[in-house]
């Protein structure tokens, strides 16, 4: 069950016959940015162990019990005994029930009856009824009754169920970035080139952006009118805009000096203009992404996005010229 919901494959499926999880296993979805948790108890019922400390401290950490019941085995009172002392707790009121291996039980009146009867039993103690999900675990990645079971789940816990939507909308939207990440970095270098020439870059370089911007609208399938287009400035912030505004005219301003004015502004006004067609790229296709799939993305979000596009193509043109100046 853990290996289908989070695709940990480290995830240790035992045969049945003997005990496999020693301990309780904690396992984190995501892995790097974990939003849920889930506590993997020993089973219970094996000899010499206690569950006590192990219950104690799962209740005290969860906000959901999942109780898998195998439909074959009528003998559940260790089970029965633990859903005792968890309930004592007070800690946890949101249950499901996970009947597995059916396919044990040829017939199906017979499986219908088992499952009345375990669920009989487990909800007498409770005091209340509680959803349950038939589920046949012998292929992980394709369970029968995955989808059901994934559907209880975002009643059980909405919020990890928000959480989880947020973070399929973000891998989705990195995804997209990547198809489009060429010919962002295509139209920083031309708007980096134009903008060696004086006076030439304070035309050029918005122009090449506002074109790239239409490109990309047009692969979210998606439109710039006037006032998108001031949404989206908007969006980053007054503050971004009159920097960004700032720093093109003084590098134009820096080109026309004589003397250094030429080769030093030239090269701080390639590297500057790069940057931020870069990162206005990369702010752009996040932007564009949650229109396109109509949902909410917050304006801080965005600036944080566009500050790290810019410290990303810093630290990797610093990287390069150290790279290239290095002696040999």
């Amino acid at each position: 069950m853990i290996r289908f919901l989070t695709g940990n494959t480290e995830a240790q499926i035992g045969s049945g016959f003997r005990p496999c999880t020693a301990t309780a296993q904690l396992y984190e979805f995501p892995e790097h940015e974990p939003w849920l948790r889930f506590l993997d108890a020993r089973g219970l019922g094996e000899p010499g162990y206690d569950p006590a400390d192990d219950l104690a401290i799962c209740a005290a950490q969860s906000h959901a019990l999942l109780l898998c019941v195998r439909l074959d085995d009528p003998e559940q009172s260790s089970l029965l005994s633990a859903l005792k002392e968890i309930k004592k707790s007070s800690y946890i009121n949101k249950l499901l029930v996970l009947h597995t291996a059916k396919n044990q039980i040829v017939n199906t009146q017979d499986q219908c009856a088992a499952q009345a009867y375990q669920q009989q039993q487990i909800e007498q103690i409770w005091g209340k009824p509680i959803p349950q999900v038939q589920l046949e675990l012998a292929d992980p990645a394709d369970p029968e009754g995955g989808d059901e079971l994934l559907q209880h789940l975002v009643q059980l816990l909405p919020d990890a169920a928000q959480l989880s939507q947020k973070h399929q909308h973000k891998l989705a939207e990195q995804q997209l970035f990547l198809q489009h990440q060429k010919r962002i970095r295509r139209y920083a270098t031309i708007a980096a080139a134009t903008d060696t020439l004086p006076a030439v870059g304070f035309i050029s370089v918005p122009a090449l952006q506002a074109a790239m911007l239409k490109q990309l609208a047009s692969a979210y399938q998606l439109q710039w009118r006037r006032r998108d287009l001031s949404a989206f400035v908007g969006t980053l912030g007054a503050g971004l805009g009159i920097q960004y505004a700032s720093h093109l005219g003084l590098r134009q301003l820096v080109k026309l000096l004589p003397v250094y004015g030429p080769t030093l502004g030239s090269a701080s006004a390639a590297a500057i203009s790069f940057a931020t067609t870069y990162a206005i790229g990369r702010v752009a296709c996040q932007y564009l992404y949650y229109q396109q799939q109509e949902q909410p993305l917050s304006p801080e979000a965005l600036q944080q996005l566009y500050r790290q596009a810019l410290t990303r193509i810093h630290a990797e043109k610093a990287h390069e010229t150290t790279h290239s100046t290095t002696p040999q």
